[in-house]
């Protein structure tokens, strides 16, 4: 009895069907992929994360295919599922869209909705596009990390990049105070809000040439910390 309700629900597809859903998986995790490199603003590029995208919408769209309606097969998939443990982390959120981007993309292509597919490929990329130009244009990162080497010279009160911190930040607050070992010195490492961007040049200038202070760093993300 189990066997007929199975097969009830089944849907057999034609070689062509399932050739023309991989097509269309196919091009939109190209769009994807290119939508990606277009939209990313990190420091370097994964193209390995960009095939990846590609080969996503493929994987899901067979997974999707072989699924059909079947009930057995879904629990099935979803029990082997259960049992994979990812353990690269994934820090940029716009990766993550992605990765969501191209798992709906390849579900749609896989029930052979391929208007949908196309269309939603199209739409999302270029909002997705806009929104990153339009964030470019109109930059809002204030936040730091500010990381420097100081050489106390026997007192740490008198520190001569505090009246720098006054004149460029906004706030700043200490959060790590590492000694160096066989030196008096100090590895300070400071959150810092600025007053105006515009002037992160002047700034780290004149805190490099304040005496005692070298090996600055200044750090930033899109993500506020």
């Amino acid at each position: 009895m189990l066997d007929d309700f199975q097969n009830v629900l089944s849907v057999s597809l034609s070689i062509g069907e399932v050739f023309e859903n991989l097509v269309v998986a196919l091009i939109c995790g190209v769009i994807i992929s290119i939508f990606y490199r277009l939209t990313y603003r990190g420091p370097g590029i994964s193209f390995s994360f960009i095939n990846s995208l590609i080969i996503l919408a493929l994987i899901t769209s067979v997974v999707i295919m072989v699924i059909g309606n079947n009930l057995a097969r879904a629990f099935g998939l979803v029990g082997a599922m259960s049992i994979i443990r990812f353990r690269t982390a994934i820090k940029e959120t716009q990766d993550i869209i992605f990765i969501f981007f191209s798992l709906a993309i390849g579900m749609a292509s896989g029930v052979g909705l391929h208007a949908l597919a196309l269309s939603s490929t199209i739409f999302i990329g270029a909002l997705l596009f806009i929104l990153t130009k339009i964030s470019a244009i109109n930059p809002t990162q204030k936040d730091f990390l500010l990381q420097f080497s100081f050489h106390t010279n026997g007192g740490y009160d008198e520190a001569p990049f505090l009246p720098i911190f006054q004149k460029f930040c906004k706030s700043s607050k200490l959060i790590n105070t590492k000694a160096m070992m066989d030196s008096d010195s100090l590895e300070l490492s400071y959150h810092i809000v600025l007053k105006d961007p515009k002037f992160i040049t002047d700034f780290v200038s004149q805190l490099k040439n304040s005496k005692g202070v070298s090996g600055v760093n200044l750090f930033f993300d899109e993500e506020s910390f």
